[in-house]
């Protein structure tokens, strides 16, 4: 099961959720909260273990913008959360090691996502940073030949239901396991709470690009791409 911990602030939080065994931290670019910029994520990034996977959250921004941003922070991935088309995709995709493209529940634009020629589909509330729960039935128009990360309101308390719902390949989580009323703190308590129900979890589930699936290959396999 891949754990990405999202809307990392501070250095601190990014090397703790790693300590505790997330395979991928979120860095938001977009207007958020969680907002942060080029160099405080370039020093984060240096610190982190070379098998992280470092992500860097867009939302309707230039694909220029997006490139640049994560060829100077330093980034593996580009997460685009916004109304990017496939033609942002594909501009951005060749600067970067690994593409996440979102989409919303139950969205049309599912169906098209081959064009955007990303490596992983993440599903999300209609409200993206919620924090809100969508009805994870509505996964069940997700594409079945792309790894498939389920987020939208995910805690340490509900992530297993999620995972036996859904079958995602990843899961991603930002305000459910944050400091109250502390937008971008995490608490470390939460995280290897959600951490290890999510591989708890996944232990009992098939996956959407499982390591049985066709799928399985390509840029989130580190240890075989060499990245």
């Amino acid at each position: 099961m891949f754990v990405k911990i999202c809307g990392l602030t501070n250095e601190e939080d990014a090397l703790m959720a790693v300590a505790l065994g997330a395979d991928a931290v979120g860095f938001v670019f977009a207007p958020s909260p969680r907002q942060v910029t080029v160099n405080l994520v370039r020093d984060i990034v240096h610190r982190l273990p070379p098998e992280t996977v470092s992500v860097g959250v867009f939302r309707d921004q230039a694909p220029q913008l997006v490139i640049e941003t994560v060829q100077s922070a330093g980034l593996r991935a580009a997460q685009l959360h916004g109304h990017e088309t496939a033609a942002d995709a594909a501009m951005i995709r060749p600067y970067c090691q690994a593409l996440i493209v979102a989409f919303a529940a139950g969205d049309p634009g599912l169906a098209h996502v081959d064009d955007y020629g990303a490596d992983a589909v993440l599903l999300d509330s209609h409200a993206p940073g919620s924090g809100e729960v969508f009805d994870w039935s509505l996964a069940e128009g997700a594409p079945l030949n792309r790894r498939l990360i389920l987020a939208g309101g995910l805690t340490p308390q509900n992530v297993g239901d999620g995972i036996a719902e859904v079958h995602p390949w990843g899961v991603d989580v930002s305000s459910g396991v944050e400091v109250a009323g502390q937008p971008g703190r995490k608490d470390a308590r939460l995280v290897q709470a959600f951490i290890r129900a999510a591989r708890s979890a996944a232990q009992r589930e098939p996956a959407h690009g499982s390591p049985e699936d066709p799928y399985d290959h390509g840029p989130f396999n580190w240890a075989e791409s060499g990245m």
